[in-house]
């Protein structure tokens, strides 16, 4: 078995390396970005330095169908949190070209460069210790150092590149809040800790109810002091990553119970049987469509839905979608058993999700306190069968129609309920 594992996994490392042309290609560009962004910085006569950050500058880039190259600007403490993005929207201006402003806790700038090429101009603070940051973006450049001095070989390099292939292909690569799973950082420091991906597979797979603590730089006496210690807040997730810059955060902080239950499943089924199509993103139209088939041969409901809002397209947009397909499930489920589900957020402004159900024979209405005649009485004029158990009146409820009916009905009934969620439409696509 560990003779196919390891043959899987460099057929992988083969596939998913970024082509030397496109990484030549790259850097052109890149090169001939930063010299004009530095030149209209000095122009302006504006204090501040530009570095490259995430995957392009620790060498960690996989192939996939869009690039995004983090490019962060950082800006003397001499200049207050609020013009970091408004100095460097003049820089930008000065260049020409087009560039989106994405809004957030502190805007940043997107620029298409290509088709497949992209570039996010990211205002950060500059800070010596990571106690004088103001954002978690802050401390990028802490993090690209760290990395770049502690992962230098090219085996351990590769072995992060295994790991974020998994993650992206398997959809637990990012720590936005409609995806809560592993960023970059978090990936890279995960491997550097165990050695390779097969050892974090192995060992990330058997990992039970039990927090796991990784404590790397040994910040803490033992995991009991991580977990005495740290802010309550950042305990919530499955695995505590220390950061090595930062003694106090917990990198994997975003990452959720469901997001790694997932991970491990995905985990033990490579691990059982091990494919490169493990590492390949499944197309959503075939996947959706392998579901619609199963659902037809056991006879069950099947929906297919794209809902949208008009919210800022990425973690903001993705989030509102989320949290409406999640509100949506716990609807169906007081009519329905949801046999299958599932729900891809586009990148942009809208989402897909589906529902396959089993129709409950009937339903239990809880009624009104047994002693509170005037609207027991009405209860019982709407349901005939109504009855007393215990201190409230209860009835039963057969249910009489389809999941396309319910969720018709549903929309009618409920597009203020919509409205407040930000969602803008919901459709039925199958």
């Amino acid at each position: 078995m560990v003779n196919k594992i390891n043959s899987v996994l460099k057929e992988v490392l083969e596939s998913k390396n970024v082509p030397p042309e496109n990484l030549k290609q790259i850097d052109i560009v890149l090169k001939k970005f930063l010299s004009d962004f530095k030149e209209k910085l000095k122009s302006l006569k504006i204090d501040a330095d530009v570095f490259v950050g995430g995957s392009a500058a620790k060498g960690t880039m996989i192939k996939k169908n869009d690039y995004d190259i983090d490019i962060f600007v950082r800006f003397d403490k001499r200049y207050k949190n609020g013009e970091f993005a408004t100095l460097t929207k003049k820089v930008l201006d000065k260049m020409g070209g087009k560039f989106e402003v994405v809004h957030g806790s502190r805007d940043y700038f997107k620029i298409q460069i290509s088709d497949r090429l992209f570039f996010e101009v990211i205002p950060v603070k500059k800070v010596k210790s990571p106690k004088e940051a103001d954002n978690i973006t802050d401390l990028s450049y802490l993090h690209v150092n760290y990395i770049r001095k502690k992962v230098k070989s090219k085996k351990i390099l590769d072995e992060i590149k295994l790991a974020k292939a998994f993650c992206y292909a398997n959809g637990c690569y990012g720590a936005e809040s409609y995806i809560r799973g592993f960023s970059g950082y978090g990936l890279e420091l995960l491997i550097h800790h165990y050695g390779s991906f097969l050892k974090m597979a192995r060992e990330l797979a058997k990992v039970g109810k039990e927090k796991v603590v990784i404590d790397t730089e040994k910040f803490y006496k033992n995991k009991n002091v991580v977990l005495m210690d740290l802010n309550e807040s950042k305990l919530g997730s499955p695995i505590i990553l220390i950061d090595p810059t930062y003694k106090t955060r917990n990198v994997l902080a975003a990452l959720s119970e469901e997001t790694f239950g997932e991970f491990q499943k995905d985990l033990k089924s490579f691990l059982k049987n091990p494919s490169a199509a493990d590492f390949e993103r499944a197309d959503t139209e075939v996947e959706f469509a392998k579901a619609e088939k199963v659902a037809k041969k056991k006879k069950y409901d099947f929906v297919l839905l794209e809902s949208a809002t008009g919210k800022q397209e990425g973690d903001v947009a993705g989030s509102k979608l989320l949290k409406f397909y999640n509100h949506l499930s716990e609807e169906v489920k007081r009519f329905f058993d949801i046999k299958n589900c599932g729900f891809e957020y586009s990148g942009k402004q809208s989402a897909r999700f589906f529902f396959s159900v089993k129709k409950k024979s009937d339903i239990l209405i809880c009624g009104p306190s047994a002693e509170d005649a005037a609207n027991v009485k009405r209860f019982r004029a709407k349901h005939k069968a109504a009855f007393v158990k215990g201190k409230r009146v209860y009835a039963k409820q057969k249910v009489n129609f389809s999941l396309k009916e319910f969720l018709g009905k549903w929309k009618k009934e409920n597009g203020k309920r919509m409205k407040e969620m930000s969602v803008s439409n919901l459709s039925l696509m199958s």
